[in-house]
């Protein structure tokens, strides 16, 4: 199979391409790149006590469990997105309200274990699953959140997202990843 490449201008919302700045310009193997950030989350999370992860920065911040289930969220969502687009659907995908998202997704009250092996099989999952894309695959696009993406886009997007919360996690919550 051939490489995946970074999304150029065109293929995702403008906005999406603050998280594609946080995939470093020397990644190349993408697929891989999210296996080991996954791995990353994933030693973060084990050392990640149930009081830690219930701390949140400010009274109307998310804990640190409703950061992971964002993340989780999320790459479900953009990973749905990819596999819509890839099979050559047509019609647009809406947005996604990610403060009503979490609102409701409990992640709070779930323990860490939990969210830890979730995070792990969505993860493995997606990997799977973009590893089953041919090139024309990929390159098939449409609207999502009112603008084009293509399906190849999508595995960079999962990957600068989590690392901006992985940077918020850090820089905000003050946490070692």
């Amino acid at each position: 199979m051939d490489k995946w490449t970074r999304p150029q201008p065109g293929q995702c919302e403008p906005y999406l391409q603050n998280y594609l700045d946080l995939v470093p310009a020397e990644v190349t193997d993408i697929l891989g790149h999210l296996k080991r950030q996954g791995l990353v989350m994933l030693d973060f999370m084990r050392g990640l006590d149930e009081e830690t992860a219930a701390r949140r920065p400010a009274p109307d911040k998310w804990s640190v469990k409703e950061v992971v289930g964002h993340l989780i969220d999320t790459e479900r969502l953009f990973a749905f997105r990819s596999l819509w687009l890839a099979r050559g659907a047509a019609d647009p995908q809406p947005g996604m309200n990610q403060d009503a998202w979490a609102a409701v997704a409990a992640a709070h009250g779930r323990s860490v274990a939990s969210l830890r092996r979730e995070q792990h099989v969505c993860r493995t999952d997606h990997l799977y699953l973009w590893r089953s894309f041919d090139a024309a695959m990929r390159r098939r696009s449409g609207i999502c959140n009112g603008a084009p993406l293509t399906a190849g886009a999508v595995p960079w997007l999962v990957a600068g997202h989590e690392r901006h919360h992985m940077n918020i996690l850090q820089e905000r919550y003050g946490l070692s990843l």
